[in-house]
């Protein structure tokens, strides 16, 4: 049984009928041609479109042939439908790309031309790397449908897994350098220089409102950054809690279930706010219960002016190799902004290619495979470091202590709302606030915590509950005003 709370089915069905008249309406001839009209006014010379068309979960890519040329560029466009912010999305994916580009030796598709048009919306027009293999595909058990979620191949060698991890961990590497003194997504100011100027765009705030149908009026405003860890951590516990007050379907089974999930984010608020799950598993941590047994060796990174890239859908899927496996170019950096310096130096999700609350033989599983795996990877990140300049960001000895500290579900469950309260119950909890007695109902935890909340949470505890359980009488998708969005989260958010 996967530890993946559910979505809102109803959204996700919703969904599911838009993708499939996007689908139709990117492959009309009439689309085609329109596309292939565009490059050419881009471009100024002649084109061909060339197929098959390459399409991904948030975006299309119109492959182009530049007559009398071997160049080939792709068109690539937010996918109808599936990108929840396409505009700003795409801006701020040119930027980071260019960004990229400028600032380390990680390959990326040079991008020629970006923006928004009248006729076509916004695009970039990018390089055609022209491999179509992902790193993933060195790594993963072959699939019969291309569609299944890859998982790592537990046939693999040990040699062969090192070799393929040392190229991933070389370009985390390169990722891991620049710093940024706000949180936040790059914007170009002029032509050849990028600024944090706008609000993260995350994988998770997509979700919510493609799988949730929790209103954009929520989200942070467009033009808002984060000067501290702290401030953003707040912002990701405020969109735990948006999830569950808005998914009107499939959120909660039962009275309890509902208080256990307001519980749990109640206090993971509370942390934030105090400024204490920006230190959680570093030395400075003087207040979890863990850290009462064993303290961590390893300072927590400045709490603000000192920011890396992070990007929620950077994984070996997305950086394409040769026949060779060696990198030709890394893709798709919708999702990416600076951000707090600690999610860069936990190690990567992504090592057995699937999500530990998708696995199928449940996240305890998962936890032990890829503790065998953590070790691989750590042995391959300390190769791929000696190769990196005297003074620049190393991350083997932190990620280490992240798994070990378990900072790991921390940074995790932060940025995924359908795995956050599998993971806080588990693997959060405990580490925070000590034991709990044994044997207790997962429904029923909310009863060993509820006393840490303020008077004021516990008050408004029942009044969610019959709210949640009034809605769960009848399936439907609300369409929110925007005031009265931002007034019902407000009003369970104590500061």
């Amino acid at each position: 049984m996967t530890a993946r709370q559910d979505s809102d089915n109803l959204a996700w069905d919703r969904s599911d009928e838009l993708w499939e008249e996007a689908m139709k309406q990117i492959r009309l001839s009439s689309t085609c041609r329109r596309i292939e009209s565009f490059a050419q006014r881009m471009l100024g010379k002649p084109v061909k479109l060339v197929t098959p068309l390459i399409i991904g979960g948030f975006n299309v890519l119109y492959p182009i042939r530049i007559e009398d040329s071997a160049e080939r560029v792709l068109v690539r466009l937010p996918c109808p439908s599936q990108a929840v912010f396409p505009e700003e999305k795409t801006l701020a994916e040119a930027a980071t790309a260019a960004y990229i580009n400028q600032y380390t030796q990680l390959p990326v598709p040079k991008v020629f031309h970006h923006g928004v048009d009248s006729e076509i919306g916004p695009f970039m027009i990018i390089q055609d790397l022209e491999s179509r293999r992902g790193m993933s595909q060195a790594l993963e058990v072959p699939r019969d449908d291309p569609n299944d979620t890859p998982v790592l191949n537990p046939d693999i060698s040990e040699s062969n897994l090192k070799r393929l991890y040392t190229i991933m961990a070389r370009c985390v590497l390169q990722l891991a350098q620049p710093t940024f003194s706000r949180i936040g997504a790059l914007v170009e100011t002029s032509p050849g220089s990028y600024q944090i100027q706008a609000r993260p765009i995350t994988l998770n705030m997509n979700n919510m409102a493609q799988l949730s149908n929790v209103p954009n009026s929520i989200f942070p405003s467009e033009d808002t950054t984060y000067k501290t860890a702290d401030e953003w951590y707040v912002v990701l516990a405020d969109m735990q809690m948006a999830t569950l007050l808005f998914q009107h379907n499939d959120i909660v089974a039962s009275e309890d279930d509902c208080r256990t999930k307001y519980v749990a984010r109640q206090l993971f608020r509370k942390l934030a706010k105090q400024g204490r799950l920006s230190k959680f598993g570093f030395a400075e941590d003087d207040w979890s219960a863990c850290s009462k047994q064993a303290r961590p060796t390893l300072s927590a990174p400045d709490g603000s002016g000192s920011f890396r890239l992070w990007c929620d859908d950077f994984r070996p899927v997305n950086v394409l190799v040769d026949e060779n496996d060696q990198v030709v170019g890394a893709i798709d950096w919708e999702f990416c902004y600076a951000g707090p310096t600690q999610f860069v130096l936990d190690s990567p999700w992504w090592l057995l290619l699937d999500v530990p609350e998708m696995w199928d033989n449940g996240i305890e599983d998962w936890t032990t495979v890829y503790e065998r795996r953590l070790k691989t990877w750590l042995s391959a990140m300390e190769e791929a470091e000696k190769d990196m300049e005297p003074g620049s960001m190393l991350l083997s000895a932190y990620m280490r202590e992240s798994w070990a500290t378990g900072r790991f579900w921390l940074n995790y469950a932060a940025r995924r709302s359908w795995a956050f309260d599998t993971i806080y119950w588990k693997y959060l909890d405990e580490r925070f606030f000590g034991e709990r007695r044994e044997h207790v109902p997962t429904e029923e935890l909310w009863k060993i915590r509820a006393s840490l909340l303020s008077e004021a949470e516990r008050a408004a505890m029942e009044p969610l509950v019959q709210i949640k359980m009034e809605e769960s009488k009848e399936r439907r998708l609300i369409e929110w005003d925007s005031e009265e969005a931002r007034r019902r989260l407000a009003s369970f958010l104590f500061d």
